[in-house]
């Protein structure tokens, strides 16, 4: 199929695409990298009486150290956050999730900020957002506002963007000195999204869990973050013994639902199963033999 007739706007300020968001509203839709919007616009799942193409506004796709945060201009494009050493150096769990996005050409031209407006709740962005408490820097004309992303990502391809509203940057904690992280996820086939994945960051004090930070996504409508599960383990010593207490936590904390071909039961097992790889992998990486 083709996508029904729009009319083509390519604003060379981020001002100027403001001003055509204020004036179009809801009959508009953005475009940066295309991988999610303009397959459904083929299949005529969305069709935008304007598209605003912001690939001219370059300004947005830099990433930069601001005190405790890096920022990611919201047109960043995977391949850049994979393979960026600032990324490396600041947020390493970032640019691993970005590795496993798509194919090389869906990295080539997919954007974090397009990610996170799509919402998909097995996205790796999205995941990662919700996990290391990402922060959003909304526009409108006029007006600038900042949204967690826990508050951003409502439900499945539903956020708290308006319809005269784009992303501006993502910004997200640096990693603490000798903090470490693993993702991890299972899919199908190479390229797919995952049926479930996982997200971790741990720092380790004198061999023991000082912060830890975990994230399923694919078990719900949103990517869920298992705050009381990793509050649970500060000051426990980490271990074998440990990876699989955590696994099995982890488990009984995700309520997937039962769907004919992906029985919830199956997600439950694979989040048991990722946990105790990602964390076997952080401990691999802190040094601790697992």
């Amino acid at each position: 199929m083709k996508p029904a007739a729009f009319s083509y706007h390519r604003p060379s300020s981020v001002d100027e695409a403001l001003e055509l968001l204020a004036r179009f509203g809801a009959e508009a839709k953005i475009i940066a990298g295309g991988q999610s919007l303009v397959p459904m616009m083929n299949m005529r799942l969305a069709s935008p009486a304007h598209l605003v193409d912001l690939n001219d506004l370059s300004e947005l796709a830099q990433l930069r150290v601001c005190a405790d945060r890096l920022e990611v201009g919201a047109l960043a494009r995977h391949h850049t956050l994979a393979e960026s050493p600032l990324a490396a150096e600041h947020c390493p769990l970032l640019g691993q999730a970005a590795r496993t996005i798509g194919h090389g050409a869906i990295r080539e031209r997919g954007t974090v900020g397009g990610s996170l407006a799509h919402a998909d709740p097995a996205a790796q962005h999205a995941l990662v957002a919700i996990t290391l408490g990402a922060r959003l820097t909304l526009a409108r004309k006029g007006a600038h506002r900042v949204v967690e992303a826990d508050a951003f990502l409502l439900s499945a391809m539903t956020t708290a963007l308006q319809p005269d509203e784009m992303v501006l940057s993502v910004s997200y904690p640096r990693a603490s000195a000798g903090e470490v992280s693993a993702y991890r996820m299972f899919n199908q086939r190479h390229g797919d999204y995952a049926i479930v994945a996982v997200a971790a960051t741990l720092a380790l004090q004198d061999g023991r869990v000082g912060t830890l930070r975990l994230g399923v996504g694919g078990v719900g409508p949103v990517p869920q973050r298992l705050d009381a599960v990793a509050q649970s383990c500060r000051g426990r010593v980490a271990s074998v013994d440990w990876v699989a207490e955590v696994a099995r936590a982890a488990r009984d904390a995700v309520t997937p639902e039962d769907q004919p071909r992906v029985p919830a039961l199956y997600r439950k097992e694979l989040t048991e199963t990722l946990v105790a790889r990602a964390l076997a992998r952080c401990l691999e990486r802190s040094g601790v033999p697992a």
